[in-house]
């Protein structure tokens, strides 16, 4: 996929170096807080307010699912609006629309995603990437760090919400942080390095690491419920979203095909009951997310056939209460 350059277009892929793949950096870090005052990683005059602020996600993103993730255990619905776009890349990158699953940009009027970058900043350069926080109000982006937005909606709008939930609770923090980074490094973007790369030695590396990861979080969950505490945190949901695509996309799209996450008893039962926390389901769209992959990195997957299987039952029983 493409990036802009000054707001304008360029049809070119540079996220391999040496056979290795390289995620850029985001670029918009402010951040919304209850008062408006500064966040931790942004300046101030972003205040939570009912009806101000829109998301631009992506069924397929794992990045984006956890915006909506979390959106959805908040009960943010009728506080943040959400344009979704559709599977498939288009000539410019995430494009909206009426297909199933998708919406029409509403509050902006674009139709791809790109152009929302633009008016937000005329010189933008980078990567139209989702998700995005627009702010209605000063019709500029916000935020388009996942990680930071669901810290935001885990605790800025709590004033417009009955679900007093802390995913991410000051004694916890370090711990949290430190899964956060092993997982983000090794299995979020893990999937990632090895099924973009374009050197054996890349991929292997990738894959591997991958997999010892995988390995100690199964044997981790193997004692405790959750990945650093007694609770569901935001460390949990990181997680989530990856394994959630991991046997229908990763493991055969990404050759990431050691094992699967229905061989690994803990990883697998623990993935169904994140599954049927009530709400989550419907943030899952395996349609959008298979025709994405699939259809879209036409580098990786040349003909665009998007495969029929596998068949994949989340909703079957866990037996994560024996970690009680």
């Amino acid at each position: 996929m493409g990036f802009l350059v000054d707001g304008a277009w360029q049809d070119v892929d540079t996220r391999t170096q040496g056979g290795h793949f390289v995620r850029k950096p985001t670029v918009f870090h402010n951040y919304v807080t209850a008062d408006g005052s500064p966040g931790p990683t942004g300046s101030g005059g972003f205040a939570a307010e009912p009806g101000r602020y829109h998301l631009y996600v992506s069924l397929a993103c794992p990045w984006a699912h956890r915006t909506l993730i979390f959106r959805k255990l908040k009960r943010l619905e009728d506080v943040i609006s959400v344009s979704v776009t559709v599977p498939l890349f288009g000539k410019k990158g995430w494009e909206f629309g009426t297909e199933p699953g998708a919406t029409l940009d509403t509050v902006n009027g674009k139709s791809v995603l790109a152009d929302v970058y633009v008016l937000g900043d005329p010189r933008y350069s980078g990567r139209a990437s989702v998700p995005v926080l627009w702010d209605k109000k000063q019709r500029t982006i916000v935020n388009n760090e996942s990680s930071e937005i669901i810290r935001m909606l885990n605790s800025a709008f709590d004033a417009f919400t009955d679900v007093p939930t802390d995913y991410y609770p000051a004694g916890l923090r370090p711990e949290i942080d430190r899964i956060n980074e092993l997982v983000y490094s090794t299995v979020n973007n893990g999937v990632y390095r090895a099924g973009f790369a374009t050197a054996q030695v890349a991929y292997e590396e990738a894959a591997r690491t991958l997999f010892a990861t995988l390995d100690q979080l199964e044997e981790r969950l193997s004692r405790q419920r959750y990945l650093a505490a007694r609770q569901i945190t935001e460390a949990d949901w990181r997680l989530f979203t990856t394994l959630i695509r991991f046997d229908a996309v990763y493991y055969s799209h990404f050759k990431c095909n050691l094992r699967r996450i229905v061989d690994y008893p803990n990883l697998w039962n623990y993935l169904r009951e994140l599954y049927q926390v009530p709400g989550v389901a419907e943030t899952v769209s395996l349609d959008h997310i298979k025709r994405h992959y699939y259809g879209s990195h036409r580098n990786v997957n040349p003909t665009g056939i998007v495969p029929i299987g596998p068949l994949l039952d989340f909703n079957t029983p866990h037996d994560r209460a024996r970690l009680n």
